[in-house]
């Protein structure tokens, strides 16, 4: 008896000193709940290692991408949300085949293996593999500076690094990645055989990155095989072209382009109780290229955006607006998920005031970026404040994000979770994106700096 009075006294001084506080020590105290929960009671690191060791990669249109819908799906249902359900969608359905095989020949009979790995889209080599002399060029802009004469025939080697000098590793990629994706039908033009590529990363490795490519209007019977180089064989085929520039490339690549398939975004929600009809989603893609099993990108990104609705949940928080999570199929190869969820969006008349993307990778929160006019970007930065005792500095104008991109019409603000990116390329698209490289007590500061993020946008949302 005496222990509930004295508990009952505690929960009336609480009550009343939380009456006294002002509206940011309130949030103050708020965010630091939702940064515990995380912390300590976390499960997005959990969903992970389900979805990267139990799933593993999962490739649009796949059975491993079914599985990942399924999974996604029923543990947003024992959320106890408020809704959860499957937004069809078709897919393309690329299969690599069996694994691709490459070798260097300096002269005849002495040959060095290669590591390399189809460009998720290429057609396949002849069936027995493709073998040329080799001309280097250091992006698409270079292939008229040779022209024909010196390309007919021929491998093309696109060898522009991502520039170390960079210090925002995104922009380094940006500046190299048009090789990647329309290398092959720009080099198509001037009478080439084949491309290869080196991988879009940062440092020196023996790990072919993968990645979407695209063939244009360039007719199917003139397609050409492409593939991405290591980046340590990269610079070994740059180097040994300049001792012996007949140095010839043989690869072998097994791929095909099957017809389009059905797939899902999945999509969880808490209904708002004073405006429903006001949307805040937050999100990642639960697709993954098939050569690791997509922890980083973006099995990080999709439980990171799942544990948002249930740290609100397990706090208590009772949004005001509607909050959906929404798992995006097919961001590499299509953005076939973004498109058509914005698409029924638009036509079911919903009013979007906010969306929130994490597609950078499991590691270090260091802030946001937003895509959005100025005067509507002083809001966030009046936030700042609350997240600098968790090392959140960084909040800068910038891109959102590729899914929630064509959500985009003038009023709605985009944003997107930038984690320290030193180390993201290490693995993007490559067979180490694997679930041992990613961090548990990072990734659950990532759900923690987004669920603060979304709880202060739907609390006084935007102005």
């Amino acid at each position: 008896m005496k222990y509930i009075a004295l508990l009952a006294l505690s929960l009336f001084i609480n009550q009343a000193t939380y009456a006294q506080l002002s509206n940011t020590e309130l949030d103050s105290l708020e965010i630091r709940k939702i940064y515990d929960m995380s912390l300590l009671n976390g499960k997005s690191y959990k969903w992970l290692d389900h979805l990267s060791n139990e799933i593993g990669g999962r490739l649009s249109g796949s059975v491993d991408a079914q599985r990942a819908v399924d999974y996604t799906k029923k543990e947003l249902e024992s959320l106890g949300l408020d809704k959860v359900w499957l937004q069809p969608v078709m897919v393309p359905k690329w299969v690599r085949g069996a694994k691709e095989f490459s070798y260097v020949e300096s002269a005849p009979g002495s040959t060095r293996n290669i590591n390399i790995t189809a460009l998720g889209g290429s057609v396949s080599t002849p069936e027995g593999g493709t073998k040329a002399q080799v001309i280097e060029v250091q992006g698409i802009e270079d292939l008229a500076h040779y022209g024909e004469a010196q390309i007919k025939g021929k491998i093309v080697f696109f060898n522009r690094p991502m520039r170390a000098d960079l210090i925002n590793t995104f922009e380094a990629y940006g500046g190299c990645v048009d090789q990647r994706y329309a290398g092959a039908a720009e080099a198509a033009k001037y009478g080439a055989v084949g491309v290869l590529v080196r991988s879009m990363n940062l440092r020196l490795d023996d790990f072919p990155h993968t990645g979407s490519m695209g063939y244009g209007d360039t007719p199917v019977n003139k397609r050409i095989p492409a593939a991405a180089v290591s980046t340590n064989d990269a610079e070994y085929l740059s180097g040994l072209l300049k001792i012996v520039k007949t140095t010839e490339v043989y690869m072998k690549i097994n791929s095909s382009q099957l017809e389009d398939v059905k797939s899902y975004n999945v999509i969880g929600e808490i209904t708002g109780s004073e405006f429903p009809n006001e949307y805040i989603i937050v999100g990642g893609h639960l697709d993954s290229w098939d050569l690791g099993d997509g922890a980083h990108d973006d099995g990080a990104g999709v439980v990171q955006s799942m544990e948002v609705l249930r740290l609100l949940k397990e706090i208590g928080y009772k949004p005001k607006r509607s909050i959906r999570v929404v798992l995006f199929m097919n961001e590499e190869n299509g953005l076939r998920g973004g498109n058509e969820y914005a698409a029924v969006a638009k036509k079911n008349g919903e009013n979007h005031i906010f969306a929130l993307e994490s597609d950078s990778g499991g590691f270090t929160p260091r802030g946001f970026s937003f895509q959005t006019e100025k005067s509507k970007f002083q809001q966030f930065l009046a936030w700042k404040p609350l997240f600098e005792p968790y090392l959140i500095h960084s909040f800068t104008i910038d891109h959102g994000g590729a899914d929630i991109g064509p959500l985009e019409n003038g009023n709605i603000v985009l944003a997107g979770l930038r984690p320290d990116s030193q180390r993201y390329f290490d693995y993007h698209h490559a067979s180490n994106d694997t679930f041992e490289f990613v961090n548990k007590r990072e990734l659950e500061l990532g759900a923690a700096s987004m669920t603060s993020l979304i709880y202060l946008v739907d609390k006084y949302g935007l102005e």
